[in-house]
């Protein structure tokens, strides 16, 4: 009876103060749920901050990046990146915009690619395609982002 008075109390102070508790899905929705290629569709912006090690992108000593700007997700598998790229904050005036592909499986785990030849990076897309990451997986090139989907389908031109 004791512990069952405690339960409320707590129930009743967390109710309080707006904190929600949110039960995951179970394992059977989960599965239910899957991705495709159309899940990844519209404006994502992306900010990053890295480091580089010899012979990554030409440097001769450890150096690092950083990269801001957005990826376009054209929902078939290709896309287009628009960033700015420092290397120990020295703008390398990459060319943007620049074409991308991806795959995507149903486990929501995929590929990105930087056309014509990288850099490569391994993504992970939440379920409704809201966001993703990505962690670059060319030798010499560490760093890892966290995208956010700015437009939504409905609202992409």
């Amino acid at each position: 009876m004791r512990y069952s008075r405690h339960l409320a109390i707590a129930i009743v102070a967390l109710a309080a103060t707006g904190t929600i508790v949110v039960c995951p899905l179970s394992a059977d929705a989960q599965h239910a749920q899957k991705c495709t290629l159309e899940t990844l569709f519209g404006q994502y912006l992306v900010s990053a901050n890295g480091r580089l090690f010899p012979k990554a992108f030409g440097v001769m000593k450890e150096s690092v990046s950083a990269a801001a700007g957005y990826s376009l997700y054209n929902g078939d598998g290709t896309g287009t990146d628009y960033v700015t790229f420092t290397v120990d904050g020295v703008n390398q005036n990459v060319t943007s915009p620049t074409p991308t592909k991806y795959t995507l499986n149903p486990d929501c785990t995929g590929t990105k690619t930087v056309l014509p030849y990288g850099p490569h990076f391994d993504i992970f897309v939440a379920l409704d395609g809201s966001g993703l990451t990505e962690v670059a997986t060319d030798q010499g090139f560490a760093v890892s982002t966290m995208d956010l989907r700015v437009t939504s389908p409905s609202n992409q031109q």
